[in-house]
């Protein structure tokens, strides 16, 4: 099958042994395009920088995470900026904001998130979002904004009924991860998917986190990779009671259109 993970985050360390193995682990397995994260300057930079070295096959975001948002700055505009205008960076981000553990403060948050909306609408690209225990401030800010922008991602999604209405009303789409593999966290969404368009889903890993839970047999790691992008369609078909080659087609589609991705990936050579 032809899936795409949009969301992974292969410039982590723990790749760094083995990053080839895993990239041809994942193609092996179906995966025909990865979309590398970007959560500060220097992993939006690396991320675009193993773009270069498998052109084809991998795409990256560039922006800051909440987590990350107390080291903001003006700078930060100009190289986030920069980024956006490689056409492999196809999305601003990882943005949005984190009241659950509040690594920086809230103030800080959301002026980084709303300086990303800003420049996601000056380079016209779609946003790739983080939303965790702030929903009511996160679409109360994205509200303001939206229309000026090309589409986004409402990445990893984990919240209710109402919270997944909010996001489809402002025409976010929904990224699902494996979070949904895992009984004691994510059973809600096993109902909550179904609620959501065949023509507003995602799938992705957010690799090298979430592994999903129930695989079988477990990695003798706890690393997740992008190869069980294919174990989370088929937990999500399932749940949304279609055949996975359909879901698949529909989530290849869905992410080819928001983030502009040819729709016939190019001969992707060796990564170095």
């Amino acid at each position: 099958m032809d899936i795409i993970d949009i969301g992974v985050n292969l410039e982590h360390n723990s790749f760094d042994a083995d990053r080839k193995e895993v990239i041809d682990r994942a193609v092996a397995s179906g995966v025909t395009t990865m979309i590398v994260t970007g959560s500060s300057r220097q992993s939006s930079i690396r991320a675009q920088e193993l773009t270069t070295e498998c052109q084809g096959l991998l795409y990256s975001t560039a922006g800051i995470h909440p987590h990350h948002a107390s080291d903001h700055g003006p700078g930060d505009h100009e190289w986030i900026t920069a980024l956006a205008a490689s056409d492999s960076v196809v999305a601003v981000g990882e943005c949005g904001l984190d009241f659950f553990r509040n690594f920086s403060p809230r103030a800080d948050q959301e002026s980084a998130f709303r300086d990303q909306l800003e420049i996601a609408s000056q380079v016209g690209l779609p946003v790739f979002l983080h939303q965790r225990d702030a929903h009511e401030r996160f679409i109360s800010i994205l509200r303001d904004h939206i229309p000026d922008i090309a589409g986004g991602v409402a990445h990893c999604f984990t919240g209710n009924r109402s919270e997944l209405e909010d996001c489809l009303d402002l025409g976010l789409n929904i990224g699902i991860t494996g979070w949904i593999c895992d009984e004691r966290r994510g059973s809600h969404l096993a109902n909550l998917v179904k609620h959501i368009p065949r023509d507003r889903i995602m799938i992705e890993t957010d690799a090298p986190y979430l592994l999903p839970r129930d695989l079988d047999p477990k990695p003798k790691t706890r690393r997740n990779e992008p190869m069980f992008l294919a174990h989370v369609l088929e937990s999500v078909a399932h749940h949304m009671e279609c055949e996975a080659s359909e879901l698949a087609a529909d989530t290849t589609a869905n992410a080819r259109r928001l983030f502009g991705l040819p729709r016939v990936p190019r001969h992707v050579p060796n990564l170095h």
